[in-house]
């Protein structure tokens, strides 16, 4: 029933819209800063956005959002994240978790590692279907949104020095099971992005994990910034 409850707190429309804003940023949300991006008082967004913190969709803290320390630097601001906590509804009640667990784990120990690296090309140059590789950046976001990832832009160092662009993934669709066997998941998932975005465009999957993101990355294989 908690995850029950959960979405339901969704079904208000200002909630939802706060619940959105702050889930795809990269950063800690401020109380006025989510009011604006909602486009509703400041008092109406901290009453929202403290009943998503109650449904477990949000945690809440407190920051100085100066940057300052010490006398003057102001009162520490309540500030807003999306929690990492999975929420899920199936009815009647499903449990593909654990059959997506017990089947990495026998392939895990039977080493089926390259044949699911294989299975999973397979599977995203299917879902690709007779369209070429992914042409850039841009339409790599439109995938990748498509497929759940939440793709978010940020600025990188090519090999060569110069400016470049990198897409990062603020969420992993496989990320239960990923805990559990990230080589053999993550493996899969980058095989799937592939298949997917292709490995011959201006576009390429790579391996860069990083905490709290999805362990690929997609960036250009063009010397500009797309």
């Amino acid at each position: 029933m908690e995850d029950i409850d959960a979405i339901a707190a969704l079904q208000d429309p200002v909630r939802r819209r706060l619940y959105e804003y702050v889930a795809a940023q990269g950063h800690e949300v401020g109380r006025n800063e989510a009011a604006e991006a909602a486009g509703v008082a400041r008092t109406l967004a901290a009453h929202h956005l403290d009943r998503l913190v109650e449904a477990g969709l949000l945690e809440s803290g407190n920051r100085r959002l100066t940057g300052r320390s010490g006398p003057g630097a102001g009162r520490p601001a309540k500030v807003y994240t999306r929690t990492r906590t999975e929420h899920s509804v199936s009815l009647p009640a499903r449990d593909y978790r654990t059959a997506a667990e017990l089947l990495a784990e026998a392939a895990e120990e039977a080493g089926l590692d390259d044949g699911l690296r294989a299975a999973a090309r397979h599977r995203g140059e299917s879902l690709r279907g007779a369209a070429a590789p992914c042409a850039g950046l841009d339409q790599a976001i439109e995938l990748l949104a498509a497929r759940g990832y939440e793709p978010l832009v940020e600025a990188a160092q090519g090999e060569a020095g110069e400016a470049a662009r990198v897409i990062r993934m603020r969420n992993c669709p496989f990320h239960a099971v990923a805990e559990r066997f990230p080589p053999l998941v993550c493996g899969m998932n980058l095989a799937l992005l592939e298949g997917l975005l292709g490995t011959d465009g201006p576009v390429r999957a790579r391996m860069d994990a990083r905490p709290g993101d999805c362990c690929v990355v997609v960036e250009s294989t063009k010397n500009n910034n797309d």
